[in-house]
């Protein structure tokens, strides 16, 4: 199984919400790999801590070396860093990524890592973090995905640019990937007194979009999580919001309601 963690807007847990899903994987006994392709490295940090700063294989490594037609490249395993965490590795972020972006892109190198996952062992689960933009980035990882993951924070500019957000998916689905299939919609920081977030839901609900029935609470753990550099799954698994991370994981990995194909989303 490989998932993109997608949204065109910043601040809506992306890291969070892959490294925590990640984590509870590999704590289930699968060989889990979360890919840092977001250059600012959220993902690298909450997994690494300060050690992400220490010498090792990372995505510009990977992406560098297409650009070397002189050289022979390494396959994608190569660059993974093990975590402090038994089954879960990750390919860590790098600054460089900014500059080797607009290369990559010119040499039209999107299918890349596509092919770089397609050598992996078939029982190993991705889960791939995104810039916040449709970056050649996002779009390598939206090609390369069996499914995408939208997280949602309930405010209006999250829901105007979640239309913008599908209508570049179906792009995706339709030029390089019919494969691809919505995950769902994952409510987050969702404060279940608030009426907005309730009002918000039960619109995009409404109006057809596929969000997911287990929402994660707002709370302050998850900047603990964050500064331990330890995922909840195993700072405080009995916390509320420790549960909810399970039974997002449980429903999407269990229960095949929770695919939407391209022509399901195009319908909306």
């Amino acid at each position: 199984m490989r998932s993109v963690v997608f949204n065109q807007k910043g601040g809506v847990g992306k890291s969070t919400i892959a490294c925590n899903l990640a984590a509870i994987s590999a704590s289930r006994g699968r060989d889990t790999v979360i890919l840092d392709l977001d250059p600012q490295g959220n993902s690298s940090r909450y997994l690494l801590g300060t050690a992400v700063e220490e010498p090792g294989g990372n995505a510009s490594g990977f992406f560098g070396q297409m650009l070397n037609f002189s050289f022979r490249e390494q396959p994608l395993e190569a660059f993974f860093r093990s975590t402090p965490f038994e089954r879960l590795r990750i390919l860590c972020s790098n600054p460089e990524l900014d500059e080797l972006e607009s290369k990559l892109e010119s040499r039209y190198k999107m299918m890349k890592l596509r092919e770089a996952l397609d050598d992996l062992p078939s029982d190993t689960v991705v889960y791939i973090d995104t810039p916040p933009a449709l970056s050649f980035y996002s779009r390598s990882a939206l090609i390369a995905a069996h499914t995408v993951l939208i997280p949602f924070d309930c405010d209006d500019f999250s829901r105007r640019a979640l239309y913008t957000l599908m209508e570049n998916i179906r792009e995706v689905q339709s030029d390089h990937n019919r494969g691809l299939r919505i995950g769902g919609i994952v409510v987050n920081q969702f404060q279940q007194r608030a009426r907005l977030p309730r009002q918000l839901v039960e619109e995009l609900r409404s109006e057809g979009h596929p969000v997911l029935d287990t929402f994660l609470s707002s709370s302050v753990k998850i900047r603990e999580s964050h500064t331990r550099a330890c995922p909840m799954i195993h700072l405080d698994p009995a916390h509320k919001l420790s549960r909810e991370l399970g039974a997002l994981y449980d429903a999407l990995d269990h229960d095949e309601r929770y695919g939407f194909s391209s022509d399901d989303v195009r319908s909306h």
